[in-house]
């Protein structure tokens, strides 16, 4: 067990040093563009096992996010793959984070985002099954489009059980009804609006009774004016420790960085409102390269919390780590 000695508390959580952790997943290549992360982690009781969804990406130049994976795990360390699916699967040039969640009734559900390739919007769609191993994209149903919020873009979706609703905190990029025809041309023509810098990327939240028919509610956390976030606040991961709900989100100051965040913690006393802590810089860097560390996911057990995230390496690329915290009492 690896156990990182340099803690500090934002928030209500204990966070870690993203140096310290334990390579998951190792990078597919060396070099910028040359991804693995975006992860989603859940502990089945069950069987005793931990599952870890992940997409794996290469350069923009050679096809961006072209597969997702599901590995399960004895020990949250060592993960086997029993689940896999690529872009072309979806008709989509490309995929990004999906969100893994086993329902009351036992079902498996993956919500998934990706590129629209009816008009390059991101969106998410929902795969169910009775084991990881039977999602099938082609019995994929949709779940929350552009259009649905009245914006440009959803994904990267979050999904919880809370009170008899599904939460979903999603990315979502707002509508720009003043864009000018440059702009508006520009928006999708590279199939990603969050990379354009025409739209920020903020965090909103939907609501369903069912984790199918989700009613839109609006922003959670948007950039500010000024500051190293001012671009990005995407929201990766929520923990609660009442009265407070800690929230892990992905900052940047600039398109230019976009692909690059770094994290930032935000909390809130009802779920529904978030203020950042982190005003004067991110509280998780890596050492190498961009510094980026994102896509941070907190996988809460009774005697740890294992954090789950996409880490920056010396020659660019990123790679899957995971830190364990333990939890005193």
């Amino acid at each position: 067990m690896t156990t990182d000695t340099a803690l500090r508390w934002l928030g209500g959580v204990p966070l870690f040093d993203p140096s310290q952790g334990s390579t998951v997943i190792a990078s597919p290549g060396q070099g910028p563009g040359w991804w693995v992360g975006a992860p989603s982690a859940l502990y089945d009781r069950e069987s005793g096992l931990t599952y870890l969804y992940y997409r794996v990406r290469k350069p923009r130049a050679l096809g961006r996010g072209g597969e997702c994976r599901i590995a399960a795990s004895r020990d949250g360390l060592n993960f086997e793959t029993v689940w896999s699916a690529k872009k072309d699967a979806f008709g989509s040039p490309s995929i990004e984070r999906g969100c893994l969640v086993k329902t009351p009734e036992g079902r498996w559900r993956l919500y998934l985002s990706f590129v629209d390739p009816a008009d390059d919007r991101w969106r998410i769609d929902l795969l169910e099954a009775d084991t990881p191993e039977a999602l099938d994209p082609g019995e994929r149903r949709k779940i929350l489009t552009a259009a649905d919020i009245g914006g440009e873009g959803v994904k990267d979706p979050v999904v919880y059980l809370l009170g008899g609703l599904y939460w979903m905190v999603v990315s979502y990029a707002p509508g720009r009804p003043d864009a000018t025809a440059a702009e508006k041309a520009q928006m999708h023509a590279t199939a990603d609006v969050y990379n354009t810098g025409i739209v920020k990327s903020h965090t909103g939240l939907a609501l369903s009774p069912d984790g199918v028919h989700f009613r839109w509610e609006g922003d959670l956390l948007s950039p500010p004016d000024t500051g190293w976030d001012r671009y990005c606040t995407r929201i990766s991961t929520l923990l609660y420790t009442p009265p407070v709900w800690t929230a892990l989100y992905d900052g940047s100051g600039s398109v230019e960085e976009n692909y690059e965040e770094r994290a930032g913690v935000a909390v809130s006393l009802d779920g529904r409102h978030f203020e950042r802590l982190t005003l004067n810089g991110p509280a998780l860097i890596s050492p190498h390269a961009s510094g980026s560390v994102r896509y941070v996911e907190a996988l809460r057990l009774d005697t740890e919390i294992r954090y789950y995230y996409e880490f920056a390496l010396p020659d660019g690329s990123h790679e899957l780590r995971c830190s364990r915290v333990p939890l005193s009492g």
